[in-house]
């Protein structure tokens, strides 16, 4: 697990950083906040028992969303606080500890991979071309993997989308929200439909 990931630096400056996260989102669940945009444009994107990797699942609010929807989801996450926080809250999925650049999960390949949340960007920037082949290594043919993250955190969109070109991904779909605004160059967040090559 490389050092240089930023959640990791972010835990070892506050190591209670993990639990006030898993607070917020609990916080905003039970505010009735809607939490799962994510998760239901995956749900278009796949047939009702798809498989669906959570890549970087953290407490697991869309894959567990995707789960109650009928989806077998494996979700993966590098901060074991996360993973039992998943476990805790959206029993059902399989939920795991891994590192994203060292994926290597056994079974069939996944007919759609989420990757919310800005964890991309958190990568370690030596490690996201190597996250990115992962990706392609479990997606199943015609399957397609949503990513997501933030403009201004150290990935600008363009390096990102080279870096799933080197990985064998290419765009299929450009949008600015999970709830299909169209891509614009003023846009200060992507969600990339990436497909095999």
């Amino acid at each position: 697990m490389t050092v240089h990931n930023g959640w990791l630096r972010k835990l070892a400056e506050d190591p209670g950083h993990s639990q006030w996260y898993i607070n917020r989102f609990r916080a905003m669940a039970a505010e009735g906040r809607d939490l799962v945009g994510e998760a239901r444009l995956v749900d278009t994107m796949v047939p009702r028992g798809a498989r669906i990797l959570d890549a970087g699942c953290g407490p697991g609010r869309v894959g567990g969303h995707l789960a109650t929807l009928g989806h077998q989801v494996t979700g993966v996450d590098l901060d074991p606080e996360l993973i039992a926080a998943a476990v805790a809250d959206h029993p059902g999925p399989d939920w795991l500890v891994g590192d994203l650049a060292e994926l290597s999960l056994p079974g069939p390949p996944f007919d759609a991979i989420v990757c919310a949340g800005n964890v991309m960007t958190f990568a370690a920037p030596d490690s996201r071309v190597e996250i990115l082949r992962r990706f392609a290594r479990h997606l199943a043919p015609s399957g397609r993997a949503a990513i997501g993250f933030g403009a201004g955190r150290g990935y600008p969109f363009d390096e990102f989308l080279a870096d799933a070109a080197v990985a064998g991904l290419v765009p299929g779909l450009l949008l600015s929200t999970w709830d299909l605004r169209p891509l614009t160059p003023e846009s200060d967040f992507l969600v990339a439909l990436l497909r095999h090559a």
